[in-house]
């Protein structure tokens, strides 16, 4: 529990942040009225803080809603209709619920964005790095772990890698097939921000008009301010555990949305391997990046489009970025450089 808690800590000073900017701003007295509450799912800290009510209910059903799409979508439940496909590559179709082959299909979606690199079938190349494991099981401050065997081998990554080709997802209707029997699906680089917008879309139905949802820094508003006003989302600064954000943005009605190399990641040898993996080589993401944060509408395509936009690196990303309407994209380097696609949400580091 006591590694568990120190991976977790980024986590719980990153909401503080966010929670602190937003309870910054003066509210008439009716609009002081909100509700916040945190739970953990999928493996991290998840807050939902809504504004101009006090019924916990909406929150409550939204961590109801966290649950079903951990046990439906996640590769690590045994029971999850993701696993059951696993289970069956290369054998049989199975026949999956509409949020699952919704998401499938984003996640093919992407794939053919990104030219394969974001890949929703790298499963059994992300399990051989283990980060998550092996990271969490260190006690050093910095993941440094002494033994190098930890670090798989080029034989062993080649061989995984040889099976990461989303292409070989077959559909038909509501069955889905891996037909490589030893690929394995992962949906863990965008199911978070698919189930963060299906949280917005029932608070939505149900009126409320003002909040934040944050699973684990996947930031997504719902609406605005009730004084009318932009939230303030803080980035976190890589690396930094003091709660300091590298920079702020303001948004309304808007995802934010960060994938960082200091999220998961373990040294060896003052050697850093994180878990954004390259889909070309089967190693780590090499380039200038600590970070990459996406603003947009949805964040499921916030989620991909980040990991998908450290891959490609700052120049091919800024292209993808300009290439699409309503999104935007912010890029801390290795030298604490940020970067951004346009000064719309007037990105400040004071």
């Amino acid at each position: 529990m006591k590694n568990k808690l120190k991976h977790l800590v980024p986590v719980l000073l990153a909401l503080a942040t966010i929670t602190g900017s937003l309870s910054a701003c003066e509210l008439k007295p009716k609009a002081q009225q909100k509700v916040s509450k945190q739970g953990f799912y999928f493996d991290t800290i998840i807050q939902i803080t809504l504004y101009g009510t006090t019924d916990e209910k909406y929150i409550d059903d939204c961590f109801d809603m966290a649950k079903k799409y951990e046990n439906m979508l996640s590769n690590t439940v045994s029971y999850s209709e993701v696993s059951k496909i696993n289970d069956a590559a290369g054998k049989e179709y199975v026949t999956v619920s509409d949020d699952t082959l919704e998401l499938i299909k984003k996640g093919i979606e992407y794939g053919d964005t990104s030219d394969g690199r974001f890949d929703i079938t790298i499963g059994k190349l992300s399990d051989l790095w283990n980060f998550s494991e092996i990271a969490e099981n260190t006690d050093s401050k910095d993941n440094e772990v002494d033994d190098a065997s930890v670090v798989p081998s080029d034989a062993q990554i080649q061989s995984e890698l040889s099976h990461v080709n989303y292409r070989n997802i077959q559909i038909n209707g509501n069955d889905v097939m891996l037909t490589d029997s030893k690929a394995k699906l992962d949906l863990g680089g965008i199911a978070k921000g698919f189930i963060a917008d299906k949280m917005k879309a029932y608070l939505q139905s149900k009126k409320i008009t003002s909040g934040i949802i944050n699973l684990g820094g996947n930031v997504l508003t719902v609406g605005e301010k009730s004084d009318g006003s932009d939230y303030t989302v803080g980035i976190q600064k890589p690396f930094d555990e003091s709660g300091e954000p590298i920079c702020t943005v303001k948004v309304k009605d808007k995802s934010v949305v960060t994938s960082g190399i200091y999220e998961r990641y373990y040294r060896v040898d003052d050697k850093l391997y994180h878990h954004i993996l390259d889909t070309t080589t089967g190693y780590p993401v090499k380039n200038n990046l600590y970070s990459v944060t996406i603003i947009s509408d949805s964040s499921c395509d916030g989620d991909a489009l980040s990991t998908t936009c450290f891959a490609l690196g700052i120049d091919k990303a800024k292209e993808l970025i300009n290439s699409l309407s309503g999104v935007e994209a912010i890029f801390v380097t290795d030298d604490y450089s940020i970067i951004t696609t346009s000064d719309e949400y007037n990105v400040s580091t004071e």
